[in-house]
């Protein structure tokens, strides 16, 4: 594998998909620490202006002969076909080349105190919250984050500390590149199923992630993740427990109370430690989770109690993520993440705890594997709201439909008892939702994909979103 030379950054650097999200933040990172950073991107997207900001070179076109001898190395997603012109180039060519992983994972290799947030629901939150409570302690970290953080605007950070802190996907196995000091597992469920063949082997892979934490290190784990010792047992680091079992965690949460935002506020408990008030502006139950293996975190890098409780109180949240965008005719906008059944659940759930008249949720199923595979559940979510509206599926990476289409999941969400309505164009859902919509409707848009388009639109909202999911 070629080794990055962190210490004389004189190499030049080529991104594939340096629109990515997570891309254009490492080759923004890179660029910082002195690298001639060049990159290509098939449109151009917020993602990658931020990259030219940055300094980095960006070409517009994926082609053959933008893929020159004097390359050092290359770096591609796993978005990147074997056919890609310029994947293709270089192999021809004989240039090294690394994953977007495998840079991320030397990137890391640098900091003393590297944390890696891993889990199939949660990453970006978590990595937000330890971000913010650094910052508040007065480090200087470094960030990787699979979302904007309102406080910094970007979804990365160069610091001169030693805390280096990013997501750990788990797609294509790209976390066991990582070899973080702190690792954490805030969740295990059935997701990717292109990539892994079911649960057990989705539980395979987070196990070995596990075993990547050197003897030095702490796995921080949420003991609601059934058969924990499968994942826990024989592990050489040390092992910090977190959620809702109190007889097995070492963090948990009591005296939880909800405001009218369905905003949080707890005791924060360590079994070996002081406990302290937590409140929180961000609304549901999953932010509790997050925010504990975030404390967690952050006692191991010695931070004050109190820049936890500052950090995690003045936290509002990361572009996507439970995000209020504004209001017509008297309806909140609302928009996030959630594409993974769970997730949408989730998210119904805190938006239930919202006064309102009417629950819409308006859901861009993404990925036809996920959305074949896990169609039942994604229908049990839905119907948690009063009315469900669809976009036609969001297929990211994929080329085969699978026989499947949006209309399929509509049947199974009316079956429950859910009406349900399907447009095959966003403008067709904003035309719907300006003539539906009113006073005290709450109207949450969901998706991987850019489902988040309707939202801004309804709103004349204006943010500069890192790329969807089919650039990174």
């Amino acid at each position: 594998m070629y080794q990055i030379d962190f210490k004389h950054p004189a190499a030049k650097l080529y991104f594939c998909g340096v629109g990515g999200s997570s891309m254009s933040g490492l080759a923004g990172m890179m660029k910082q620490i002195g690298f001639d950073v060049w990159g290509s991107d098939i449109a151009k997207s917020p993602a990658l202006i931020q990259a030219e900001k940055d300094g980095v070179h960006v070409i517009i076109g994926q082609k053959a002969e933008n893929i020159t001898k004097d390359i050092d190395c290359a770096i591609f997603t796993a978005a990147i076909a074997k056919t890609n012109p310029e994947y293709q180039a270089v192999l021809n060519l004989g240039i090294p080349h690394l994953t977007r992983a495998e840079l991320l994972g030397q990137i890391m290799a640098q900091f003393p105190m590297s944390i890696g947030i891993a889990g199939t629901h949660g990453k970006t939150t978590t990595t937000s919250f330890i971000s913010e409570i650094l910052l508040r302690d007065g480090k200087d970290p470094s960030m990787q984050i699979g979302g904007v953080l309102n406080s910094v605007h970007t979804s990365y950070r160069l610091g001169k500390s030693d805390e280096f802190v990013a997501e750990a996907c788990e797609y294509t196995n790209s976390f066991l590149s990582l070899k973080p000091r702190i690792g954490i597992i805030t969740n295990i469920e059935a997701d990717h199923l292109d990539f892994f063949k079911d649960l057990a082997d989705v539980r395979h892979s987070f196990r070995l992630f596990a075993e990547n934490i050197p003897a030095d290190g702490w796995l921080i784990i949420n003991t609601e993740i059934p058969d924990l010792d499968e994942i826990t047992n024989g592990l050489k680091c040390k092992v910090i427990y977190f959620g809702d079992n109190h007889e097995k965690a070492d963090y948990y949460a009591t005296d939880i109370k909800y405001n009218e935002l369905a905003e949080a506020s707890y005791t924060l408990v360590r079994r070996h430690g002081q406990s302290q008030k937590i409140v929180l502006e961000v609304p549901g139950k999953q932010f509790i989770w997050d925010s504990l293996a975030a404390a967690a975190a952050c006692d191991l890098c010695g931070v004050k109690p109190e820049s936890i409780t500052d950090a995690l109180r003045a936290y509002k949240g990361a572009g996507r993520r439970f995000q209020f965008k504004g209001k017509i005719n008297g309806c909140q906008i609302v928009d996030d993440y959630a594409h993974h059944p769970t997730e949408v659940a989730v998210t119904l759930d805190a938006a239930s705890k919202i006064p309102h008249r009417r629950l819409i949720a308006c859901y861009q199923p993404h990925t036809y594997s996920r959305t074949k595979a896990l169609m039942d559940d994604i229908a049990n979510a839905l119907h948690e709201a009063d009315l469900v509206v669809l976009t036609e599926i969001f297929p990211a990476r994929e080329t085969d439909n699978l026989g499947i289409s949006s209309q399929d999941l509509a049947k199974k969400v009316e079956a429950l008892g859910t009406p349900c309505h399907v447009f095959h164009t966003f403008e067709e859902i904003e035309d719907w939702a300006r003539k539906n919509c009113g006073e005290n409707d709450l109207f949450v848009t969901m998706g991987g994909g850019d489902v988040y388009k309707i939202a801004d639109n309804l709103t004349n909202f204006h943010y500069e979103y890192p790329q969807d999911e089919k650039k990174a």
